[in-house]
């Protein structure tokens, strides 16, 4: 799969949160400019709280209660279709990410 300049979508149920065009790579993370879509409104606090917790780096634990609610809620797709596992962060129009095929490690 050719990664530079292809669009993954976000989506929480049938709805599209948003599109990533990526125009970065530094594995295993992409990034690219955020659109948000129609979806976008009822998930942005999600990742509001995700992006603070992460940069207070003191309670992790909170963070993971966090992010799971992210996961609860949004799917991944790349251009081939959707990613069983993802790491997500959207901040005003950057989005980046981690995936794979395979569930992460739990470590």
């Amino acid at each position: 799969m050719a990664l530079g300049g292809s669009v993954w979508r976000v989506r929480s149920g049938g709805e599209a949160v948003g599109e990533i065009l990526i125009d970065d790579m530094d594995f295993p993370w992409l990034s690219g400019k955020f659109t948000p879509g129609p979806g976008f409104d009822s998930v942005r606090h999600l990742f509001v709280r995700e992006l603070a917790l992460a940069e207070r780096d003191d309670d992790w634990e909170q963070w993971e209660r966090a992010y799971d609610e992210i996961r609860r809620r949004v799917s991944l797709s790349s251009p081939d279709g959707p990613v069983p596992e993802f790491l997500l962060h959207i901040e005003g129009d950057r989005a980046w990410f981690r995936w794979s095929d395979e569930p992460f490690d739990d470590d």
